[in-house]
């Protein structure tokens, strides 16, 4: 791999601690959320990963509207990431991507629109075959 770039974040005792990137623009506390028996007074991983995947599709949408010579128009991009157990106990996570793509010629070329950025976009690389994502394109906000 051709490293473009790197980002650093540390930890400090974990879901109920501290984040910090290397440059200081990510400078938070973590808290388990309320429904995992937290007190959710913190940002918490799964927010955190679904606020870089949103960013990291559209990006992606980007690049397949500029690919296929398409327009998106004012879209937007939810990512739902949810923390569950496996019938072994263990933690899974789960992704839903919603995306409003107002400019697409048709519902057709909205889902290709999907398809190909699900194809180009590093976060879905990263969690292929290792969890569900599932890809929603929705016609109106």
């Amino acid at each position: 791999m051709n490293t473009l770039y790197t980002a650093k974040a540390t930890t400090t005792g974990g879901r109920k601690g501290h984040v910090k990137t290397d440059d200081g623009r990510v400078d938070m506390n973590l808290a388990m959320p309320k429904e995992m028996g937290g007190n959710g007074d913190g940002v918490n991983p799964e927010q955190l990963f679904a606020s870089a995947y949103s960013a990291c599709f559209g990006s992606a949408l980007e690049g397949a509207a500029e690919k296929l010579d398409q327009k998106l128009g004012d879209f937007k991009v939810k990512a739902n990431i949810s923390i569950g157990k496996t019938e072994n106990d263990d933690f899974q996570l789960e992704a839903i991507i919603d995306a409003y793509i107002p400019g697409a010629d048709s519902v057709e070329m909205g889902e290709k629109l999907m398809n190909e950025a699900h194809l180009i976009c590093p976060f879905s690389r990263a969690t292929r075959d290792n969890i569900d994502v599932t890809l929603n394109l929705l016609l109106d906000e």
